[in-house]
């Protein structure tokens, strides 16, 4: 059976005057259905530029990445982006609601986008909002909730598209650490509903929440492994918790 997630000897590569930044340098790692999984490292580490090919938002310069057994990686804008409705949901740290929509109409709004009735956009949207426990505040608008509730708002949105995966962009940046920590026992929650959690961080504890670590250094990768290991957060050379891009 084809892995949901996998790269095989990607390379990103980028001109930068007479030289070249190699911000992936022939990664290669596959995820599969059910995982929750932490994709860490320092800033220039190269995770963002793995999120963003992950993400269907950028292509390799070389090698290949599959989602859901589709080879994506030589898609065209269009189709990147009809992929990327299908099959993933985003968490940034930045919440991205519409201050004047009402919370329910946010978590509609890329159901709307993708065509989905008005009946069928109001069921899926309180779904949505029932999994991460906010039914009662469907009506509120995001600035009578707290930074935490956002957040929820903002996992409600990505899960009402029905995603293969939840791609989960430093979630908690934007919060302290008591309600940083609310969010992710809820993405280990849905983790254990079934759902596929991939978790780009800088944060060392915050990695070890998942079950996997993947750590990036200069683009490559230095341990793909159990969370528990020692060895995921402790690496030779490695900067630790240093904020990243």
């Amino acid at each position: 059976m084809a892995h949901l997630i996998e790269l095989n000897n990607v390379y990103k590569i980028y001109p930068m005057g007479s030289e070249e930044v190699h911000a992936l340098d022939g990664v290669s790692f596959a995820i599969d259905k059910g995982e929750f999984v932490a994709i860490v490292g320092q800033s220039g580490s190269g995770k963002s530029t793995a999120m963003n090919i992950i993400g269907c938002l950028d292509v390799p310069t070389s090698g290949t990445y599959h989602l859901g057994g589709v080879d994506v990686s030589t898609m065209d804008d269009d189709r990147q982006a009809e992929i990327r409705n299908k099959m993933l949901g985003f968490v940034f740290q930045q919440y991205n609601l519409i201050p004047k929509l009402t919370v329910r109409e946010n978590v509609e709004l890329p159901l709307l986008y993708a065509g989905i009735s008005a009946e069928e956009r109001r069921e899926r949207a309180a779904q949505a909002l029932e999994r991460v426990g906010l039914a009662d505040k469907q009506r509120n608008t995001p600035s009578q909730l707290s930074g935490g509730q956002q957040q929820r708002v903002s996992i409600a949105r990505a899960l009402a598209g029905k995603p293969s995966v939840i791609l989960a962009d430093e979630p908690t940046g934007a919060l302290d650490s008591r309600t940083g920590r609310e969010v992710l026992d809820f993405l280990q929650k849905l983790n254990a509903e079934g759902d596929t959690v991939v978790l780009i961080t800088h944060d060392n504890s915050i990695a070890r929440k998942a079950k996997r670590i993947i750590r990036l250094q200069d683009g490559r990768v230095i341990y793909d492994g159990d969370a528990a290991d020692p060895r995921a957060v402790v690496h030779s050379g490695d900067g630790g918790e240093e904020a990243g891009a």
